[in-house]
């Protein structure tokens, strides 16, 4: 990766307000961890660096930041976190690290894939991006904007593991050498299909065990009458029985 020019400014402003404000103005607030030094915040033209984004593959960025009234000529630094409006995406705020050029660095980039599989072409399988990141170690000026990975061979089943993956000259690919960063997964059972016929079919006999229930209920209501009935059902019986006795008493 080629060190790119950037030029920033010393900043004041740290409330909301005033940042707010700088925003306003195109300008984007920064702030850059030193080596040994304690953090300093600092400002970059909006447009500038929209500009160094624009123009990278990724947002991970070398830069030879100039600040102004810095005694330092130049202070190599990687762009180490851009925070991004939720809505439109603008950059509100940049972090960047600065380092050394003898020094190897540790960083996240990003998996890329190139080709199309064979278990995907031929096999009707799906490529899994398990890994979207990998976190590698090399010099600053080593570091690749991603890692590319060809995965024509690749079959129904298989996947690339961390040790299968050749990075660039000069660079260590740090993690467990067996797990998967990018597989084929084998095909899902294609879902039953509900024709308007079997949907039909189906409503036919839903309706069919709903009218049993109803008759077997009803059925069930005139073998066994309620409590209510069934009493009021015998002192009709009796009530009817009294008169008659009467009657044969009177024979008497």
């Amino acid at each position: 990766m080629k060190a790119v020019a950037l030029k920033a400014y010393p900043r004041k402003q740290v409330q909301r307000a005033e940042v707010k404000k700088l925003r306003a103005a195109g300008r984007v607030p920064a702030t850059i961890y030193g080596r040994q030094a304690a953090p300093q915040n600092l400002e970059v033209s909006y447009t500038d660096f929209a500009e160094l984004l624009h123009h990278s593959i990724s947002e991970n960025l070398l830069v030879d930041l100039s600040v102004e009234n810095d005694a330092r000529a130049k202070r190599l630094a990687l762009v180490q976190e851009i925070q991004h409006h939720p809505l439109n995406g603008k950059v509100l705020h940049v972090d960047f690290h600065e380092v050394a050029e003898n020094e190897k660095v540790t960083v996240q980039v990003p998996l890329e894939t190139t080709g199309e599989a064979v278990g995907v072409k031929t096999g009707g399988g799906t490529l899994e991006h398990i890994l979207h990141k990998l976190k590698v170690r090399c010099l600053p000026k080593d570091l690749p904007e991603q890692i590319i990975v060809d995965v024509t061979t690749l079959e129904i089943g298989k996947s690339f593991h961390l040790g299968d993956i050749k990075p660039p000259e000069g660079v260590e690919i740090i993690g467990d050498k067996h797990l998967s960063a990018i597989a084929v997964a084998a095909p899902r059972a294609e879902e039953e299909v509900v024709t308007p016929e079997a949907a039909k079919a189906a409503g036919d006999v839903e309706m069919t065990k709903e009218k049993k229930e109803e008759e077997g209920e009803a059925k069930a209501g005139e073998k066994a009458p309620a409590k209510g009935d069934a009493k009021a059902a015998v002192g009709d019986k009796k009530a009817e029985a009294k008169p008659e006795a009467k009657a044969a008493e009177k024979k008497k």
